[in-house]
């Protein structure tokens, strides 16, 4: 994918969307230092590239009762691309997985897991990853607390 060229106001309005999503064009246009006509055709030449991918909410996950974050290293036991790919397929589909890497070292993949509580993920883990064909080591590393949990990227 080729990299978005971006100039400073670019950059601002990225930033500023990054903190507040449901900003209004007004309020972003005055930040920025855009007309709310030229700011807005910006956004929507960002969300066209590809830059934008989309808005979400934050929710809190000890308020959703997902108190429970794990870190999960799966390594499988071929190689192929049907046993990986069979793999991603399924994990997609599980909505305990927040996140899920192919990574090089000691696992093929990382998955971020959220459940309420341990008896939660012992089921996630026998009920859904521990059917998976070719699965050959499971690690779990379990978050005392959160640090930092972000999705802004740099701009």
């Amino acid at each position: 994918m080729k990299q978005a060229d971006l100039d400073s106001f670019d950059r601002k309005i990225l930033q500023r969307l990054q903190q507040d999503g449901r900003i209004r064009n007004q309020q972003l246009a005055d930040q920025v230092g855009l007309s709310p006509a030229a700011c807005w055709r910006r956004v929507r030449a960002l969300e066209e590239q590809g830059v934008i991918e989309g808005y979400s909410a934050q929710l809190n996950a000890e308020v959703m009762g997902q108190a429970l974050s794990v870190f999960v290293l799966v390594s499988l036991q071929r190689h192929t691309i049907d046993s990986t790919e069979e793999f991603e397929r399924q994990v997609k589909t599980y909505p305990e997985v927040l996140q899920c890497f192919a990574v090089t070292g000691n696992a093929d993949f990382v998955l971020r897991v959220v459940v309420p509580d341990m008896r939660a993920y012992d089921r996630f883990l026998n009920e859904k990853i521990f059917t998976l064909q070719g699965i050959a080591q499971v690690h779990s590393n379990f978050a005392l607390r959160e640090i930092k949990n972000t999705q802004h990227l740099p701009v």
